[in-house]
């Protein structure tokens, strides 16, 4: 068990295609599951530590039109704020920063370029850079790294490309498993501890978060420093102060509930 010396984050992810908020299943069968200015404005009101919000196609189509609700969540939100999807350029994460974001999540462009997060890293800082991860096991101990929502195959090993990313100057790394995505049937924790064991950097775990007890192994047991969860939150499984009294009764250190006031 991980001796945790600062409470974990929980995070909201809220993943989105077009004006909605979609969720499936292994990053299939998406459906319409809300809106994203009421969804984070709620998360955010019950106590959130973070909000992550993920264009699902902005790399397929080579656009990104995250902008307008990124500015309407930064109005109202005052936890942080990372935004994943379409971003491919220097450009492409001044304009999200721009318009609210604290971090920016960046994965298909990375795989394509990797030289990007350095120029990332040094323009704004490892502290802004986060290195999305969409992770599929490939057999024991392997996974592959896929892109475009997990449309697209790369052939780069995850452990390998995690520790790389760290060298080049990304500042926590969210992992994704596309086995256990949208399952609620728990995480891939040998995922999870692989790449703990390999980075430094902060990881934040995401893809099959059912129930508290799933959280709270994934802290103790994998040595998270965050989770992030969309289906447990989307479909009320559990609400946020929920979790987290839940969390706390099991002994994990939880962040104190900002004031949405």
């Amino acid at each position: 068990m991980t001796q945790l010396i600062h409470p974990p984050r929980l995070i909201a992810r809220i993943d989105i295609k077009g004006s909605n908020v979609i969720k499936g299943i292994h990053l299939e069968g998406l459906r319409v599951v809300g809106q994203p200015g009421p969804m984070a404005r709620q998360y955010y009101a019950e106590g959130v530590d973070e909000i992550i919000y993920m264009d699902t196609v902005a790399s397929l189509y080579g656009r990104n039109n995250i902008q307008p609700v990124v500015e309407e969540a930064a109005r109202d939100i005052f936890v942080p704020l990372s935004v994943g999807g379409g971003m491919r350029t220097v450009d492409d994460i001044t304009a999200a920063l721009r318009s609210g974001a604290d971090k920016v999540a960046i994965n298909t462009a990375a795989i394509a370029r990797p030289e990007f997060i350095q120029e990332a890293a040094k323009a704004f800082g490892s502290q802004c850079i986060v290195l999305s991860i969409e992770a599929k096991r490939r057999g024991e101990g392997r996974w592959e790294c896929l892109t475009d929502n997990g449309r697209e195959r790369t052939g780069v090993d995850v452990l390998e490309w995690a520790r790389r990313v760290e060298d080049m100057g990304a500042g926590e790394i969210l992992v994704t498993s596309v086995d256990q995505e949208g399952t609620r049937r728990g995480f891939d924790h040998d995922l999870f501890r692989a790449i703990r064991e390999r980075v430094s950097i902060p990881v934040i775990g995401s893809g099959g978060a059912g129930t508290a007890a799933h959280v709270a192994g994934a802290v103790t047991e994998d040595g998270l420093d965050a989770v992030a969860c969309a289906s447990l939150f989307h479909y009320e499984d559990i609400t946020v102060p929920a979790l987290k009294a839940a969390l706390a009764g099991s002994g994990i250190p939880v962040r104190k509930v900002m004031s949405a006031a």
